[in-house]
């Protein structure tokens, strides 16, 4: 990295840690106000947005990034807008008897400079999504976007820097490079969305100077069909939710588990579905590319390796499996995986899905809990017996039942992964919450009895402490 860039990274920090100092407590107008230009700002630029990640992508159909950026970003910081008095309030917290009259309060404070590091897949909700709950905290805001997507990163950058000074929040474009420096600035907090590879190396670098870090990763998040769900209307719901941005997504189901006779009609029903949604592949308006040649080339291999190990593909589209000169991907049903291919190794993310059978829900539950916790979880099915089963015996960092992909979107529930798919949560009240110190406080009392306890100690303090382990 440029010495001129490693100087203009530190005096960005220096900059806004500078600003934090002078104003360590923002009031809700200055919050609401930011969060105002955000949404002003997005609103502005939705079209260039849109051109944007289709330029980064090869193509990604606007309707998609009108729902899955563009939307998702107003909605999240109306949401925050609406609730942010409560949640600036000190709340009051229980009291145990024994230190009444005294009082129990909790009191959010801005932590101070925030950095966040947006990935490639959602270069822009995965920037603001974080974004808004650090400003909404009262944080400054320093964000490395993905160096995969440079046209959208740099527009990003220029929207910013017209809509907020420097020392409000700021947006720095560089290499992998770069990143590896950003991670290594003392913020306040740094913020990590990407691969769960990545993200070690991420907190590796923030556990140097005891940074705290919220790592948003993956893994292989897996859909469960009961013999009870409907099968075409599950089917439907399943297919969308991998056909999104070509499967490029944090929370695609990575594979299904079924009952084995179901297995084949629900893999029929799933490409029938995707032949419905995108009648054509590579020319199809409404069908996104896979972001890179490296990443689509990494998908071909996938399919590569477990054909060659005896897997039965079923493309969607068998007449368009030659991608010509673009780098759209015909989407696959996998049959027959086996545990040694890779795209039962390592999370696919892209339009493959392989369909495992089981012979009873206890097997099935063992198979998802025999890998890395997953970022989602989804169960298909009308038994609630089976339902809570799954619920209770799995951990997952969030679940959607029927559906796939939707519980990301829930303002008023957290969003965070578990285990080796991340740490930390955030999205409405618990992204104020991550981005705050909530500083316990406690308010002692004028007829507090508490100089009873100081020393010289005698039959008064043995008689006051057995009265106390009585009541506490």
């Amino acid at each position: 990295m440029e010495h001129s860039t490693q100087e203009a990274l530190q005096l960005a920090f220096e900059t806004q840690r500078a600003a934090y100092a002078r104003e360590p407590m923002p009031t809700l107008a200055v919050r609401k106000d930011r969060l105002q230009r955000l949404i002003a700002m997005t609103r502005l630029h939705e079209q260039a947005l849109c051109e944007a990640i289709a330029q980064d992508f090869g193509h990604r159909a606007h309707q998609e990034t009108l729902l899955a950026e563009v939307f998702t970003s107003i909605t999240g910081a109306e949401h925050a807008i609406k609730h942010l008095r409560g949640w600036m309030k000190t709340r009051r917290m229980p009291t145990a008897l024994h230190f009444m009259p005294g009082s129990n309060v909790l009191m959010p404070q801005p932590l101070g400079v925030v950095g966040i590091i947006a990935p490639w897949n959602y270069p822009y909700y995965l920037t603001t999504g974080p974004a808004i709950a650090a400003l909404a905290a009262g944080n400054r805001v320093m964000i490395k976007p993905s160096e995969l997507t440079p046209a959208t990163s740099a527009l990003m950058a220029r929207m910013v820097a017209e809509h907020f000074s420097p020392e409000e929040m700021s947006v720095l474009t560089g290499d992998a490079e770069l990143a590896r420096a950003f991670s290594a600035l003392p913020f306040d907090h740094l913020f990590f969305t990407g691969s769960t590879a990545v993200g070690r190396h991420v907190a590796q670098a923030a556990a140097k100077n005891l940074t705290p870090v919220t790592l948003e990763l993956g893994g292989k998040s897996p859909a469960i069909f009961d013999r009870s769900c409907d099968l075409e209307r599950s089917a439907s719901r399943l297919a969308y939710g991998k056909l999104l941005n070509a499967g490029q997504t944090c929370v695609a189901p990575d594979y299904v588990l079924a009952p084995r006779d179901m297995v084949r009609p629900l893999a029929a029903a799933v490409l029938g579905h995707w032949r419905r949604m995108v009648p054509t592949v590579h020319a199809n308006p409404d069908y996104t590319s896979i972001a890179t040649p490296r990443h689509r080339a990494r998908l071909q291999q996938l399919l590569d390796d477990a054909r060659a190990q005896g897997a039965e593909l079923l493309p969607s589209h068998p007449q368009e499996l030659d991608p010509g000169a673009g780098r759209k991907l015909t989407p696959h049903v996998v049959l027959d995986a086996k545990p040694s291919m890779q795209l039962m190794q390592e999370e696919i993310f892209g339009p493959v899905l392989p369909i495992l059978p089981y012979d009873s829900l206890d097997q099935a539950i063992a198979q998802v809990n025999a890998g890395d916790r997953p970022l989602a979880l989804y169960f298909f099915g009308e038994d609630a017996r089976a339902r809570e089963q799954v619920l209770s015996q799995t951990h997952a960092g969030g679940v959607t039942i029927n559906d796939c992909i939707w519980h990301l979107g829930q303002e008023s529930q957290p969003f965070g992964g578990v285990g080796s798919s991340g740490m930390g949560a955030y999205h409405g009240e618990w992204g104020f919450d991550t981005f705050s110190k909530l500083k316990p406080v406690f308010v002692q009392s004028r007829f507090a009895g508490t100089r009873l306890f100081q020393p010289p100690y005698g039959e008064t303090f043995k008689t006051l402490l057995g009265l106390l382990r009585k009541i506490a």
